[in-house]
């Protein structure tokens, strides 16, 4: 009886650990630049893409050409302030941020400054260095490029669902603004439309 009782034990924890084993989800490593939409909702793909398609509209614009002329070919000083989600859903702005600080450092054409709690952090190193570091490579207070314009934008969102689609349409609007003179001198858009069946 125990020999019984034994086998149907160890039966049924094998037969347990095959079926653990093979209910495992397999994951397939595939290059970051694929297209992967499994969803419909914004994801990696519409980010990168929005982000230099976007960016490299900016730079077509006249506002670059007209700066440079005032400016004795100088690159314009770019800082990216907030984008704000009033989507749908749930949108990881700071990745869609640094996609476009990307494009913006690899167009090579513009210059970027820190924004934010990451220019906090330097500035609190800068103080650190004051007290901490040899002398002849500390770093000096007051010589950070003051930034020339400053990006901001929203990413908004319509859904249209029937009984067996859905239609979900992104608009991402960015503006440029020049901070001297508060003037708006771009703003651009990226329209995303996706049917869901």
């Amino acid at each position: 009886m125990k020999k019984n009782i034994f086998t149907l034990l160890a039966v049924a924890s094998l037969g347990l650990a095959l079926t653990n084993c093979s209910s495992k989800q397999p994951v397939e490593r595939v290059n970051e630049n694929s297209v992967t939409d499994l969803s419909g909702r914004w994801n990696d793909t519409d980010s990168r893409l929005t982000a230099e398609e976007i960016t490299a509209e900016m730079m077509d614009h006249s506002w670059y050409s007209t700066f440079a002329s005032e400016n004795g070919a100088k690159k314009p000083v770019i800082i990216v302030g907030l984008i704000t989600n009033k989507s749908h859903e749930h949108i990881a702005t700071e990745t869609f941020s640094k996609d476009i600080e990307k494009a913006i450092i690899n167009s090579g054409r513009m210059k970027l400054v820190q924004a934010g709690n990451m220019r906090e952090e330097v500035r609190a190193e800068r103080a650190d260095q004051q007290n901490n570091a040899a002398q002849n490579t500390i770093k000096k207070f007051g010589m950070e490029h003051g930034a020339d314009f400053m990006l901001q934008g929203t990413v908004n969102s319509i859904v249209d669902q029937g009984k067996k689609e859905k239609a979900v349409y992104y608009q991402i609007d960015l503006e440029l603004t020049n901070i001297q003179t508060n003037e708006k001198v771009w703003i651009g858009d990226k329209k995303i439309k996706k049917i869901v069946r």
